[in-house]
C-alpha cells in the first residue's frame, strides 16, 4: 500500500449540514436556531464558562492553599537489573559511569535507584538517593550503596 492508495474508511467522511437553504429542506428558514431570542442572534450566546448570573464555578473555587508541585524533587531512575545488566562485578557505578551506558540523560537532575528487578554482582553504586530495597538488594548482593 502507498500514500495515494490511502482513503478514509467508508463513511467516516460526511458532508456538512446546510443550513438556510429554504423551506424544502428541513434547515430552511431560522437554520435551526428557533425563533428570536439571543442565540438566534448574528453573533449572539453567551461567552465560555458563563453560568446564567449564577456565580461561575471559576470564581467560586477557592485559589488559595498548598502545592508541592513547585517544591518536589525531580530524580532520573535507574534500576538496580539495569545497573547489574550493564556493569561488571567489583565495579563503582557513578553518575559518569551511568552516563556513559545512557541509563541517565540529564546532567543538571539527581539520580535516585530503585529496586525493580534483581542483582547479582557486588558493584559500589554512587548517586543522589537510593529506596530502602535497592540498598537492601546491592547490600545483599555484596555491594555498597554510597549516597553523595
Amino acid at each position: 500500500m502507498s500514500l495515494h492508495e490511502l482513503r478514509p474508511a467508508p463513511g467516516a467522511k460526511r458532508k456538512g449540514k446546510r443550513l438556510g437553504q429554504g423551506i424544502g429542506s428541513g434547515t430552511g428558514k431560522t437554520a435551526g436556531k428557533g425563533h428570536k431570542g439571543q442565540k438566534a442572534r448574528s453573533g449572539g450566546g453567551v461567552r465560555p464558562g458563563f453560568e446564567g448570573g449564577q456565580m461561575p464555578m471559576m470564581r467560586r473555587i477557592p485559589k488559595k492553599g498548598f502545592n508541592n508541585a513547585r517544591f518536589a524533587k525531580e530524580f532520573q531512575i535507574v534500576n538496580v537489573e539495569s545497573l547489574a545488566s550493564r556493569f561488571e562485578a567489583g565495579a563503582t557505578v557513578g553518575f559518569s559511569e551511568m552516563y556513559a551506558a545512557r541509563l541517565v540523560q540529564k546532567d543538571n537532575v539527581p539520580v535516585k535507584v530503585l529496586a525493580s528487578g534483581d542483582i547479582d554482582k557486588a558493584l559500589t553504586v554512587q548517586a543522589q538517593a537510593f529506596s530502602a530495597q535497592a540498598k537492601a538488594k546491592i547490600e545483599a548482593a555484596g555491594g555498597k550503596a554510597e549516597v553523595i
